[in-house]
């Protein structure tokens, strides 16, 4: 498959940036971007050799020994009216990292002033403090539904996100129509082909991840653990569990949908391709001391398997299959209530510590329980009770 049609210039730099990082597989990132290894990594040599086109850069020298404060001053201004979201810091390091010589923040501050590009009463945020941060990247991915965008249609967008919890890193950043399994499912398979998989997702308890019984067994949970992926739901009531996801939220608001009222759902999906390679690439992050969440990302080198695996049993356990229509499985002559999510599934019968008691397993993961002490019939069995979260 060729580049893609949206961003040619911004998926070559991502390719570029993805396949120079220590240890890249640079093969594989050229399959999973869709290239051949001949075009890969001619892209590569074009840059090694400096060559801008590749880059939506400037193609202005380096160092301009003799340049007036006039003409650093419209760099400032230029950086600003491209990003009016970015603040001192990030704009001095913008301009730093592409060789420039630039004034220290405080000066940048007080240009913005000068140009009427901030209020002289804004000052920068302070610095934040030591949070906490998974060691490499994949080990994390946090994954949320932003706030319903209403368009100038009638419609609704809903924007979902996925961000890397060790860099920061965007890799998933769709507008969608609706907050339900498929879309997310099918968003979710896009990007897994392309970066590979993540070790585990840290969710909230809402819907498409969990349901409203609390017992969080839901279809893209169970598609998730086949695919090798363990699924963390913050605490309830907690969301400073989920602080870099919300603040990723803020500032997506920030410069994105508090300066355009968009008409369609491509419309915003356009704005936020274009924004993401910007947040990925170039913007400065505060929480990375100044780099960008690029610096710190490597592709999983977990792929996308072509089919999904089936979960496999020990020879000689008790496995049942759920019915396609009915979340049941029998045992010992009687029905046994299962989550609706395992619908078709394998399910494992394994005795538990105490007589007549019997958990009812999907891999390593209990998902309810039998106890054959008890005389209920199956209607009274109710799935609120019998069903077990794993985590």
């Amino acid at each position: 498959m060729p580049w893609s049609e949206v961003s040619v210039m911004d998926q070559r730099r991502e390719f570029v940036r993805l396949a120079m990082q220590e240890g890249a597989n640079r093969r594989e990132l050229c399959r999973r971007f869709g290239i051949s290894p001949d075009v890969g990594y001619k892209w590569l040599r074009r840059w090694q050799a400096g060559d801008r086109e590749l880059a939506d850069q400037s193609r202005r020298p380096k160092r301009m020994p003799k340049r007036s404060a006039a003409v650093v001053e419209a760099e400032v201004v230029a950086v600003r009216d491209k990003h009016p979201a970015w603040g001192a810091r990030k704009i001095a390091h913008c301009l730093k990292r592409g060789g420039q010589a630039v004034p220290v923040p405080s000066t940048v501050h007080r240009i913005l002033c000068r140009n009427d590009r901030i209020k002289p009463s804004e000052n920068a945020p302070p610095n934040p403090g030591h949070r906490f941060e998974k060691e490499a990247p994949n080990q994390l991915w946090q994954m949320d539904f932003k706030g319903h965008i209403p368009l100038a249609n009638g419609m609704r967008c809903h924007p979902l996100t996925v961000v890397d919890d060790h860099s920061r890193y965007v890799p998933c950043l769709k507008a969608c129509a609706n907050e339900q399994r498929p879309m997310v499912q099918e968003h979710l398979t896009a990007t897994f082909r392309r970066y590979g998989l993540p070790d585990a997702f840290y969710i909230d308890n809402g819907s498409p991840w969990g349901d409203t019984s609390g017992v969080r067994w839901t279809g893209l949970k169970v598609w998730l653990l086949k695919l090798g992926i363990r699924v963390v739901h913050a605490r309830p009531c907690h969301p400073q569990g989920r602080g870099k996801n919300e603040r990723f939220h803020r500032t997506l608001n920030a410069e994105v949908f508090a300066m355009h009222l968009f008409r369609t759902l491509p419309e915003v999906q356009r704005a936020l391709d274009a924004w993401r390679m910007i947040y990925n690439l170039e913007r400065p992050h505060e929480g990375l001391a100044m780099q960008v969440p690029a610096d710190r990302f490597r592709p999983s080198s977990r792929a996308m398997p072509a089919r999904l695996p089936q979960v496999q049993y020990d020879v000689g356990e008790t496995v049942r299959t759920v019915s396609s229509t009915r979340s049941y499985i029998s045992f010992k002559g009687r029905f046994w209530k299962v989550p609706q999510a395992f619908f078709g599934e394998r399910l494992a019968i394994r005795p538990l510590d105490r007589d007549g008691h019997y958990g009812i397993f999907f891999a390593s993961w209990q998902i309810a329980s039998i106890d054959l002490t008890d005389g209920q019939p199956v209607s009274d069995v109710s799935e609120q009770v019998s069903a077990m979260s794993s985590g």
